[in-house]
């Protein structure tokens, strides 16, 4: 039986020629024509102020925080269930990621904790959107607004998704978008900042063309260009631009066919769940996904490991995903824990991503949800630990 691969890039069926036209047309470098009209299209599917496509999601993030203007001495409150670029870009500045627990239902940062973590060096809070299922925005929007906080969504999984008919990047201050070949959206590597504070948008403008004005020389606003604040490479080529221009315009099509096999398997694996063997992801009412991902709970580590190195035997690609930053030894030099982190760690060592792509066949989701059916029964009951971990109701 042939493999089944956990991602599998979209693809239009139109990249070589959209590269090909690039090239004939002579601009290949960033803020080109195709980035435009990305950066156009963002901005209509989001609603946000302005968008500005980055060469990726961590340069989009470090934007943000060259926005914010953190430095040492400043703490910034984000989960630890999270990937690296998270810390790192506040790192980079100085600031200390202050890491605190996560909710059992969805695995985004809890408010409450939040809450509790804020001091005097509190900066900005981070709220990332675990597999594309929005945060509770408006509790962190009140907490950010009562405390003089900037609210900083890393949607990088977000893309097409919703909090209440809003999208997710355009709600906070400052929201980054990714669209890496793993991403529902792609184009090899990139991203891109949502800016909904109009205050920000010049300056983004500056900071994205390596700290000089060029964007006003480019619309004519001066007659030459020059270095006037800090700044780095944080442009996509018109290349990546010219592969990400189609898929944009496709947004609401790839989205409704990846939900259509994240509906296959919650249906599927769901009698799994009533039977205490396996736990489901939950979605919250006002949260409208993007199917990025779908996700599992073994019982404990053991069994997690278990399933997915016996369904590797079966050709069937499945992954556990982040290590928390709070246990790396990065996260222990660079940042501090607020309060205990639980379901952090517990969620870490259970979860299993299953393969989920455009293209894959109902033959093929009934593959996994029969291989996990097999193998759940084979392990015995599943019992959530402590009682921390809610099933999808």
């Amino acid at each position: 039986m042939n493999d089944l691969p956990f991602n599998r890039p979209y693809r239009t069926g139109r990249e070589a020629a959209r590269v090909a036209t690039v090239l004939d047309g002579g601009w290949t470098g960033g803020n080109g024509p195709r980035s435009a009209r990305c950066e156009r299209l963002l901005e209509q599917l989001t609603h946000t102020r302005r968008a500005l496509l980055t060469h990726s999601c961590t340069g989009a993030l470090e934007m943000a925080a060259l926005l914010v203007g953190v430095g040492p001495g400043d703490e910034v409150i984000m989960p630890s269930f999270t990937f690296v670029s998270t810390a790192n870009a506040f790192v980079l500045r100085g600031a200390t990621p202050v890491f605190v627990d996560i909710d059992p239902a969805t695995l985004n940062i809890e408010p409450e904790h939040v809450l509790a973590a804020i001091t005097a060096k509190t900066k900005a809070i981070v709220a990332m959107h675990y597999g594309g299922v929005g945060c509770d925005m408006p509790a962190l929007s009140t907490i950010a607004g009562d405390h003089g906080l900037t609210l900083i969504e890393d949607a990088a999984q977000g893309v097409g998704a919703t909090l209440d008919g809003r999208a997710l990047g355009a709600i906070g201050d400052l929201g980054a978008l990714s669209f890496h070949e793993t991403k529902n959206v792609s184009c090899g590597e990139g991203g891109a900042l949502l800016i909904n504070d109009e205050r920000w948008v010049d300056r983004a403008e500056t900071l994205q063309e390596k700290g000089t004005n060029r964007s006003r020389f480019s619309r004519g606003e001066i007659d030459h260009y020059t270095w006037v604040d800090v700044g780095s490479s944080f442009l996509m080529s018109d290349l990546s631009a010219a592969l990400l221009v189609d898929q944009l315009e496709l947004v609401g099509e790839i989205t409704a066919a990846r939900l259509k096999i994240w509906n296959a398997y919650k249906a599927g694996l769901q009698p799994l769940q009533s039977a205490g063997l396996l736990e489901l992801a939950t979605i919250p009412p006002a949260a409208r996904h993007n199917a990025h991902l779908y996700r599992v709970l073994a019982r404990d580590r053991a069994a997690r490991d278990r399933l997915i190195e016996t369904l590797a035997t079966e050709g069937i690609r499945a992954y556990f995903h982040y290590v928390p930053l709070h246990s790396s030894p990065g996260g222990a030099r660079f940042g501090r824990v607020h309060g205990p982190m639980d379901v952090t760690d517990s969620a870490a060592g259970r979860l299993v991503r299953l393969p989920l792509w455009v293209g894959m066949t109902a033959a093929d989701v009934a593959r996994v949800v029969d291989a996990l059916r097999r193998l759940a029964v084979a392990s015995g009951p599943h019992t959530a630990q402590d009682g921390r971990l809610r099933s999808d109701e």
